[in-house]
């Protein structure tokens, strides 16, 4: 059984940075990318970066210069760094991984694609 926990979300200022942490467990980290989510209050689910099982790294446009995703497979955690942060940038984040049978395939940004979830953290930004 796949799980995540999501970590490292709160409350901070425009301008400010957080580190969002995922943890997982139940398989083979390394083997599989994953990918960042977030959802805003009244708005749906969207992409926000992803990494895939080798560390190429994908971005919506609106996290690009401002967020980095990262993964240490040794502690099979999934990373998302997030500077300047903005008050539209308030939401809630999870992160997700791919069913089994898309081992060491890269990511996809859409959220079909992922069928495991963590329960999300609370990101807010105040202006």
């Amino acid at each position: 059984q796949v799980q995540l926990v999501e970590s490292g979300g709160g409350l901070v200022q425009a301008g400010d940075s957080l580190r969002l942490s995922c943890a997982a467990s139940g398989r083979t980290f390394s083997l599989y990318s994953m990918g960042w989510f977030r959802q805003a209050p009244g708005n749906e689910r969207e992409f926000v970066a992803a990494i895939s099982w080798n560390g190429n790294t994908y971005y919506t446009d609106s996290a690009k210069g401002r967020f980095t995703i990262s993964r240490d497979n040794a502690k099979s955690t999934v990373y998302l760094q997030l500077n300047s942060l903005k008050p539209e940038d308030t939401a809630v984040y999870y992160c997700a991984a791919p069913d089994g049978q898309n081992r060491l395939q890269d990511p996809v940004p859409v959220g079909g694609w992922y069928v495991y979830w963590g329960q999300g953290t609370q990101v807010t930004v105040s202006s």
